[in-house]
Formats: structure tokens, C-alpha cells, sequence
């Protein structure tokens, strides 16, 4: 099967981002540990790039992940542990956008 890279890009509601990345967080371990799953960290803008980067700002964050098949990306979506975190986090979120991709 084919591996699929997801960016899923949070944005918090404005000064909430730390509050959501501790959820995030205490809930990683339970994600690594999911049958298919390669990568999953999150991650904030660098400092001090300069003029070539683009930045996503204070309240946002983006989740970089690596799944061994879409099926295992299935799985984690409908997993206990995500729908208890999106309970968590949910008043906390502003926006959520995620992107689902495929190697070219």
C-alpha cells in the first residue's frame, strides 16, 4: 500500500494554541502507538527565517503526519483516543484544516 502524508493546520482561538498543543500532546503517545503509524508531531513556526518564510502565526499549528496506508489514516480518525481529544479541544479551536496527500 501506499504511504499518505497528512498537514493538518489547527488554529486556536487567539491565545489558546498552548492549551491546545498540552491536549495534543498527552494524547500523542496513544498515536505513535497505532497500527500503521509512521509520523506525528506537531509543529510551530521556525524563528528568525526571514523573508522566505510564510508564517502560520501565534494561535496556529501544524501537524505533520505519515500513515503506512490510508486504511491506518482511517483508523486513527475513528480511534477512541481522537474522538476523546477532539472533545477536549474542541471550544478551544477556531479553525481546522486538513490536507490528505499522496507522493507525486
Amino acid at each position: 500500500m501506499q504511504t499518505v502524508h497528512v498537514v493538518a493546520i489547527i488554529t486556536a482561538k487567539p491565545g489558546l494554541r498552548d492549551a491546545v498543543l498540552q491536549a495534543f500532546r498527552a494524547n500523542v503517545p496513544a498515536v505513535l502507538a497505532e497500527q500503521g503509524c509512521i509520523e506525528y508531531q506537531a509543529t510551530i513556526d521556525a524563528d528568525g527565517v526571514g523573508a522566505i518564510q510564510t508564517e502560520f502565526g501565534d494561535d496556529t499549528f501544524v501537524v505533520v503526519e505519515k500513515w503506512e496506508s490510508l486504511d491506518a489514516l482511517k483508523a486513527h480518525a475513528a480511534a477512541p483516543h481522537m474522538a476523546a481529544y477532539a472533545a477536549k479541544s474542541k471550544d478551544m479551536i477556531a479553525d481546522r484544516v486538513i490536507h490528505v496527500l499522496s507522493p507525486a
